[in-house]
């Protein structure tokens, strides 16, 4: 596996409190939007550095709703796919 630069670019999870209304997608550019059962929004998408990402937490924190988390999602590359098929 090969570590991850702070300028790479990582697909992310963001879980927030509440149900967000579509129109925020938009805010959201880039990032899907999808409503939980539990009462939660969750927000995916892809951010091109560390600084894409603090301006993405800027903005949920200007929405005044509780962050509740932010998870990087793993994709498998091809160095990691091979090394499952030996």
């Amino acid at each position: 596996m090969t570590a991850r630069g702070p300028d790479a670019a990582t697909s992310y999870e963001l879980r927030i409190g509440g149900h967000l209304d579509q129109h925020w997608s938009t805010w959201f550019d880039g990032f899907t939007l999808t409503h939980e059962d539990d009462g939660t929004s969750t927000l995916r998408g892809v951010v091109g550095d560390q600084s894409e990402l603090h301006g993405l937490l800027n903005r949920v924190r200007d929405l005044g709703t509780p962050l509740i988390s932010v998870t990087p999602l793993v994709t498998p590359t091809n160095d990691d796919t091979d090394a499952d098929s030996r």
